[in-house]
């Protein structure tokens, strides 16, 4: 046999199997990490992340269309999900209570982690169970979702693989138009509300940032608590149906994703003619469903309080 064939054959030999090497390891790597992925716990987190983002990478939202932030869940695949990202993104401050041990325990793993809620400058419960603790409900305020913008703008540029940093900023730009053009529209309407009727009354505690930005008062809530696991008792309805009696409220709103019941029952008791208006307070709607987006929910939001607060 010839030395020199010989040889060459176990050049390629030993070549075939360093690339068989390589390949594996690829293949290890490629399925035990994916840093060029930003995975988001809410949906409505999720649409404003996508504006940031956009086609830079991939953007995973764990929250369905409808769902509720506070009691939704994920598949154990999900959760190992949460732990190869480039990037994790949650509203936070107890928000995601459904989640929260998936998240801490990928924020534990090593997975780069943004709180949101936490970023912002929250404000704290001004009532119910919750009095004095930070509110994680910031994204009723389009002026704290600039603040959530630039934080998660600066996130994905230090932590997801292969964005394009101009790019990120560009799109994060654009948004922020948009959010100002947002708060400009959402002032101009609610400017039509006379301020003897600026008071609102939810089915849970929601909408305080709302209320601060825009001077309303929040007369209460059927749940007297910042999350929808929570349960009225006899004497909270009691107590908010003589506030709204006093107050002279004439509309209770109440979460679309969530039955309604609760504020029908309070509108009987106050003994006065109150209306149940349906916000899209929490959740977005699938596309087309009048809340596909965060822009599209605030502006749907808006019209249904001037409507329901100017019209009796």
């Amino acid at each position: 046999m010839n030395p020199a064939r010989t040889q060459g054959r176990g050049i390629v030999a030993w070549l075939a199997a360093l690339t068989t090497v390589a390949l594996l390891l690829t293949g290890c790597a490629a399925q035990g990490s994916d840093r060029g992925r930003v995975v988001v716990t809410t949906n409505i987190l999720g649409d404003i992340t996508r504006a940031v983002v956009g086609d830079e990478a991939e953007v995973t939202v764990l929250m369905r269309p409808n769902a509720d932030p506070h009691s939704f869940a994920i598949s154990a695949r999900q959760a190992a999900e949460l732990e190869t990202a480039g990037l994790l993104v949650y509203n936070g401050l107890g928000l995601e209570e459904g989640v929260l041990r998936n998240v801490e325990a990928a924020a534990q793993a090593g997975t780069p982690a943004l709180e949101v809620a936490a970023a912002v400058d929250p404000i704290r419960f001004s009532g119910g169970e919750e009095a004095g603790e930070p509110d994680p409900h910031f994204w009723t305020d389009p002026r704290r979702v600039r603040t959530a913008v630039q934080a998660i703008s600066r996130q994905v540029t230090e932590n997801v693989a292969g964005v394009d940093a101009g790019a990120i900023r560009a799109n994060a730009d654009r948004y922020l138009r948009d959010l100002d053009e947002l708060d400009s529209w959402m002032t101009g309407r609610f400017a039509a509300i006379p301020d003897g009727k600026r008071k609102l009354v939810t089915n849970h505690h929601v909408f305080g940032y709302l209320a601060a930005r825009y001077g309303f008062e929040v007369i209460g809530a059927v749940v007297p608590s910042g999350t929808t696991l929570a349960s009225p008792s006899p004497s909270d309805l009691a107590g908010l149906a003589a506030t709204i009696r006093d107050a002279g409220v004439g509309a209770v709103f109440a979460d679309s994703s969530q039955p309604d019941r609760l504020a029908t029952v309070l509108a009987d008791q106050a003994g006065v003619r109150v209306q149940v208006v349906e916000l899209y307070s929490e959740s977005l709607t699938e596309r087309g469903g009048g809340a596909g987006t965060y822009l599209e929910l605030m502006r749907a939001n808006t019209d249904a309080i001037v409507a329901g607060l100017t019209s009796t």
